[in-house]
This record gives C-alpha cells, structure tokens and sequence, in this order.
C-alpha cells in the first residue's frame, strides 16, 4: 500500500504504510461495505496507509470466465493473463524521471516458479488465520530473498508482528485506526491483524494478496525505491497524491509477481477464484469521491495482472508511466 493513504498526501517521515485500501460495494463478492478511513490524517511524522475495511468475503460468486490460455488446474497462465509488457525508454508527461525509483531492482529478471501450497483460513472449522500467514510470509520470505540474492543485492528479511486485536500502540506509533495490515518502514516491520474482514471467514485469494502487498512495501525498502520516493515527496509536494498512488501500485504489482511464482503450487485453485481476486481488488479501489491514495479499482487490477503476466519486477516501473496509467 502506499504511503498515502495515510501516507503520500500527508507525508513527512513515513513509519507506517499499510495494506489495500477499503473497497466500495461488490456487486459479485456480497454486501456493501463500510466506508475507508483513508481520508484518516496521521501527524506529518508518522504516515500510515490503511485499509479501513476489505471487499466482502466471496461466499457466492459469480465468477466470469477468463480468457487467457489455460493453466494448471485452469488457472491463468501467468503469462497469458496481460499483454506482454514492454519497458520503454522514454519518459511520457507527467512521469517520473527515469533513475528515480527503482533502477536496480526491474533489472533482476523474473521471480522464478516455486512450491508455495496455500493452507486452509478455516479448518476443522476453526479459523487459522495465524497458520495461514506464517506460511504465505515464509513463501514470500523464501522467494524475494532468493531473487535478491541471485541479484547479487542486500536483502534482509522483514520482521512480522501478528496481532490479536488493535493496540495502543505498535512500531513506536499509535496504532492506525482502521487499519488492517501494513508495513511499519522504519522498523522493517509487517503488521498482521489476525481478525477483520480482509481475512477473516474468507474463502478467496484476497488476503494472499494483501499480505503480497504489504511485503512488497517491503521489497521496495530493500530496494531503495522507498528512500527515492521520499526524496520525490519532499522535492515535489503538490504531487504527492500522484506519487503515492506511483508507490502503492508498485506495491500491487510485486503483489501479482509473487502469484505468477507461486499459482500453480497453491493447489484447488481455479480460474474462477482468479476472476473473484480480480473482483476484490477492482473494489479495493479509491472510493471516486474520497482521497486518490492507491489507485483506482482498474488501476489496481491492471498493475497485478502486470505482475503476474510478467513474474518479473520490470513489469512494475510505475514511475515512469504517464499520469493516466497511474489514476
């Protein structure tokens, strides 16, 4: 997630930046939900992006057939999923100049397949969400460390802190209300809530993908694209809106890398429980009328299907993309 939310807009020294933003009404995944709290303001030294409330757990879904060309189990092909991405070299209007953010990391080739079986949320109908995590963060932990380290880059692995409920504080701050996960930068710290409705009960690929996102945040840190992104914030202030949505929509493309390594090792799943992701993450997106912090719901979906097309960060180069790819 980006720093927006609560962090680009109102950014100074970000600490926190947290997960997805909360999602509007899902026409195919349930009820409506509860408006976000990104319009939530954090003192200018503390940043903390959040997702006040996750698309509605996907009980009944009327899944859409997917196009692409098939896969285990028929899933989407990862490199089926999104036309092939192409890196350019010129800098469109409104974009990042090239060198900023990034450089290093869209030059390490693609995050190569791995075994990564997807453990059950509910079992013996008893939710596990704590189960669940530590085995999609170890997953995670085991494939970016490895793609640094074929890299030749410094990696160090994040710290994970899981949560029963909301604290008065966590990484040196008051706890961000509303927040589901996030990502506390300057500790190195992710931060999973065990209980919410981004994870709890649900049936769908939905927390996968925030926890994805929340350790891209991470990866960017490691890769120094954090430190230039807020050097961007400080030398460029009236675009911090902009900037922030550059940053968390990186962060939903590393997302979609990781699912390209792993999908076809998460074992059951099936097109259609890609078509219920894509539908959570389309209603993920920045309410129209509230903060433009992580990007809108098509936005978020077609830097994922980015990732996961491309399994390889050098589809993620959110900087320098015109404005329009990034709204």
């Amino acid at each position: 997630m980006r720093l927006p939310l609560l962090s680009a807009t109102t950014f100074a020294a970000t600490l926190l930046t947290a997960a997805t933003p909360a999602a509007p009404a899902l026409p195919l995944l349930g009820p409506p939900t509860s408006s976000s709290a990104r319009s939530e303001v954090v003192s200018p030294s503390v940043t903390a992006r959040s997702i006040t409330s996750a698309p509605a757990s996907p009980r009944s879904v009327t899944a859409r057939p997917i196009t692409s060309g098939p896969a285990t189990q028929g899933a989407p092909s990862p490199n089926s999923v999104a036309t092939r991405v192409v890196a350019s070299r010129a800098v469109p209007p409104g974009a990042v100049p090239l060198g900023a953010p990034g450089g290093s990391l869209y030059r390490t080739g693609r995050l190569r397949a791995a075994s990564c079986p997807e453990p059950p949320l509910v079992s013996g109908g008893i939710p596990r969400p704590k189960e669940y995590l530590l085995a999609i963060t170890k997953c995670l932990d085991k494939g970016w460390s490895a793609h640094f380290g074929r890299a030749r880059l410094t990696y160090s692995r994040p710290k994970v802190l899981y949560v029963e409920e909301p604290m008065d504080r966590v990484c040196g701050v008051r706890w961000p209300g509303g927040a589901a996960a996030f990502y506390c930068t300057d500790r190195a710290t992710l931060v999973f809530p065990l209980e919410g409705q981004w994870i709890d009960g649900r049936t769908d690929l939905y927390p996968l993908k925030v926890a994805a996102h929340e350790y891209g945040h991470h990866v960017q840190q490691q890769a120094g694209i954090r430190a230039a992104y807020e050097k961007l914030i400080r030398a460029r202030r009236g675009d911090q809106a902009e900037l922030g949505r550059r940053y968390e929509l990186q962060a939903d493309c590393l997302s979609g890398v990781f699912a390209g390594s792993v999908w076809r090792s998460l074992g059951g799943r099936s097109a259609q429980d890609w078509t219920a992701l894509v539908d959570a993450v389309r209603a993920s997106g920045d309410d129209p009328e509230g903060p433009r912090s992580h990007g809108s719901g098509a936005s978020r979906v077609s830097w994922l299907k980015r990732g996961y097309a491309a399994v390889s960060p050098s589809a993620c180069d959110t900087w320098s993309v015109p404005s329009s790819k990034i709204s």
